[in-house]
């Protein structure tokens, strides 16, 4: 007897074929790596097929590899991770495109397959600098127009340079040099036995 996760499997090679770059199977969810050349064609064909019919799009968040398995990663840095859902199967799946550039992360926009990656895709734009190609209104959605940087890119610095705050006096919003001293905050630790417990 073939389980549910099987049956998706098997849909998945027999609907994707020589688009999945690698299938695994861990902790109940199926991923599917595919090349970002291939990726319209290959969700095309997820959102389409009828044995696999991923109707919705329920996430889609960038990833920084760079310091991945404690820096033994030796793999594309950049990866734009979607996670799908097929309401008429009631399957999930998680599909991994890597950007082929580190320098210049770029990878296809999924807006006209999936209206709702819109602001997914300007997220991850605004915190890793992932370019998504043929996004309509592809700006920061989280920081100020004028920040410089990704802040969720691993090489960004923790404290930052600058910082951001309102002058009363100017009205409006000014920048300046970071006056916050680096600390190391020690958290408090409650050693009673019967802590919490009435």
């Amino acid at each position: 007897m073939t389980t549910k996760l099987e049956t998706l499997e098997a849909a998945l090679r027999n609907a994707l074929g020589d688009h999945i770059q690698e299938l695994t199977v861990a902790l109940g969810e199926i991923t599917i790596v595919v090349k970002a050349s291939n990726s319209l064609a290959a969700m095309r064909v997820l959102r389409d097929h009828a044995d696999l019919r991923f109707e919705q799009l329920i996430d889609l968040c960038g990833v920084d590899y760079s310091t991945y398995g404690d820096g033994a990663w030796d793999g594309l840095r950049f990866a734009a991770v979607t996670h799908l859902l097929s309401i008429r199967h009631n399957w999930r799946l998680r599909v991994r495109v890597f950007a082929a550039d580190d320098e210049l992360p770029v990878v296809p926009s999924l807006c006209d397959i999936w209206p709702a990656a819109n602001w997914f895709e300007r997220e991850a734009f605004d915190l890793y600098g992932m370019l998504f190609e043929g996004h309509r209104d592809l700006r920061r959605i989280l920081t100020d127009y004028g920040f410089i940087g990704h802040p969720f890119r691993k090489d960004f610095p923790v404290s930052g340079y600058v910082e951001m705050r309102y002058d009363a006096d100017q009205k409006r919003v000014i920048y300046q040099p970071v006056t916050i001293e680096p600390r190391e905050n020690v958290p408090r630790i409650i050693r009673e036995e019967n802590y919490g417990i009435k």
